[in-house]
């Protein structure tokens, strides 16, 4: 049987219909499922076995990019979605879903040697570091990291990126370093040579810090990234930044493979 997907939808997500299409092509049985339905069925979550957050502008945006989204997360399935990621069923957040991963604290996670557990959130995707709304290709370097969705990918693939508070950032120069140290940068910003963007304007669209595109968590089965592979699985608009047409859809190949083998 076709492993099943469920993907969040929240008024403002528009998303939802591209990931949907990517997960079918790579072989889901995936589902569009109201943020509401979750509250009232628990079980829609024990009974899947990969979790997509989508992009968009969910409730508007309103307090910060996934805020909102995060604080339903956070204020009534977030024990859920726990057990969906320790029980290593495969996790993705794509844009707004990266945003609201990390604000509802899922990503980074609080298991990091030399993190751990705080009390107040320490990573957080903010504005554009040109304070304008970013929608162009970008070339993606393709990190050594655990993480499940990335493996054996090229070294570089193409997605599009749209976001305006698309900024990685930490607290503390240590805890970037710390993320270095245990491979949970899993996607960079890069050069189509594959050099590094080295924040570099517009490789990096957003100034995110060591050009990070896309993080894990400790397991590798969560994965938040602000680029758009699900825009990037056919092959219909050959020779954007010199990538290759369709390259997205391995990623969710490899999510899709992996929720069929747990």
């Amino acid at each position: 049987m076709k492993p099943r997907a469920i993907i969040l939808h929240a008024a403002g997500i528009n998303r939802d219909l591209d990931a949907h299409y990517a997960l079918e092509m790579a072989g889901a049985d995936a589902r569009i499922v109201h943020v509401n339905a979750v509250r009232e069925d628990r079980n829609l979550l024990r009974e899947s076995s990969i979790l997509v957050v989508p992009g968009g502008f969910s409730y508007a945006d309103a307090l910060g990019a996934g805020r909102l989204f995060a604080l339903d997360i956070a204020s009534f399935f977030r024990d859920e979605i726990l057990e969906f990621v320790d029980r290593g069923k495969p996790v993705i957040g794509i844009c707004n879903g990266f945003q609201t991963l990390v604000k509802s604290g899922i990503l980074p996670g609080d298991d990091i040697p030399g993190i751990g557990a705080r009390d107040e959130r320490w990573a957080t995707l903010t504005d554009n570091e040109h304070g304008k709304f970013e929608c162009r290709w970008v070339t993606l370097g393709v990190e050594q990291s655990p993480c499940i969705w990335t493996q054996d990918l090229p070294d570089t693939f193409v997605c599009p990126v749209a976001h305006g508070e698309g900024r990685f950032l930490v607290s503390e120069p240590a805890d970037l370093e710390l993320l270095a140290k245990h491979g949970l940068v899993a996607l960079t910003y890069a050069l189509p040579d594959r050099s590094r963007a080295d924040g570099r304007y517009p490789d990096n669209p957003n100034g995110s810090a060591r050009d990070i595109a896309g993080i894990c968590n400790m397991k590798g089965n969560v994965l938040g990234l602000m680029p758009h592979p699900e825009d990037n699985v056919v092959a219909r608009a050959a020779g954007m930044r010199k990538g290759a047409a369709g390259g997205g859809l391995a990623l969710f190949r490899n999510g899709v493979s992996y929720a069929e083998q747990i």
